[in-house]
């Protein structure tokens, strides 16, 4: 709770914190209305894809595009404690570097389970709003995809906190962390096989949240090997516990 209390008092004040979370509430409400009112065939798209259950699977794989923004906010907030000193004064105060990086990683917690709040509101919302019939079955089906985004948003903003850690300049480190996901192991997929490149840390963390009817997909293209969500799930946990030790070790050796 003291870590905690600390993060708090260094976060609430921040405005860059709050522009960075109003950008994603912003953006996620603007794209699930627009789509809602798409017009095909004489339909709304909404009538369709917005229906629960299959609706939490749809929203969480929209919002998993964003992870990206958690993730830059977090370096933001690795980077600037290098720059004003506040590790170094932390650990003269009496914290180990274990609490350093434990500090930050109830900070990912707080941020990933406020997001899965806001999308479980936005589910309901949209969701009973095009499900004609709904029931406790209904709503509560499927709702197992909010549980896989939480892991999944833990572990980008986990793997955003080492590139913070280990590169300790912001833009740097945002630069680096947005290559390795986007670029980087992509481009390392092309080179493996699928039965090896799926346990790969951000392909996993993208199966936790699979594009709604890629099952439809892969019979139209050739298919992409992947994880199921629940075995994602276990080693997503793996790679968030491996991407914490090699931050406590990195800035155990670094000069603060």
């Amino acid at each position: 709770m003291n870590l905690l209390r600390i993060e708090l008092h260094k976060i609430i004040p921040y405005r860059t914190v709050w522009v960075i979370l109003a950008i994603y509430a912003m953006l996620m409400l603007l794209i699930l209305y627009t789509s809602s009112k798409v017009t095909i065939n004489g339909q709304e798209v909404g009538n369709e894809m917005y229906r629960l259950p299959g609706f939490w699977q749809v929203l969480t794989y929209t919002s998993s595009f964003f992870n990206l923004l958690f993730g830059i906010l977090i370096i933001v907030l690795i980077t600037d404690e290098f720059t004003y000193r506040t590790f170094r004064q932390q650990v003269i105060d009496g914290l180990s570097r274990a609490d350093l990086v434990l500090a930050k990683f109830y900070v990912t917690l707080g941020l990933a389970t406020l997001s899965t709040l806001f999308l479980l509101l936005l589910g309901l919302y949209f969701g009973l709003l095009h499900t004609s019939s709904p029931s406790a079955a209904v709503i509560i089906g499927k709702m197992d995809a909010l549980a896989y985004y939480f892991v999944q948003a833990v572990g980008y903003m986990s793997l955003a906190l080492l590139f913070g850690i280990l590169i300790k300049k912001s833009g740097l480190a945002i630069i680096a962390f947005i290559a390795y996901a986007q670029v980087i192991e992509p481009l390392i997929h092309l080179r493996l096989p699928d039965s090896i490149d799926k346990y790969m840390p951000v392909k996993v963390l993208k199966s936790l949240t699979p594009m709604p009817g890629q099952s439809l997909l892969d019979e139209l293209t050739t298919p992409t090997q992947l994880l199921t969500p629940p075995n994602a799930a276990i080693y997503s946990i793996g790679y968030i516990m491996l991407l914490l030790l090699l931050s406590y070790l990195i800035l155990k050796m670094r000069d603060l």
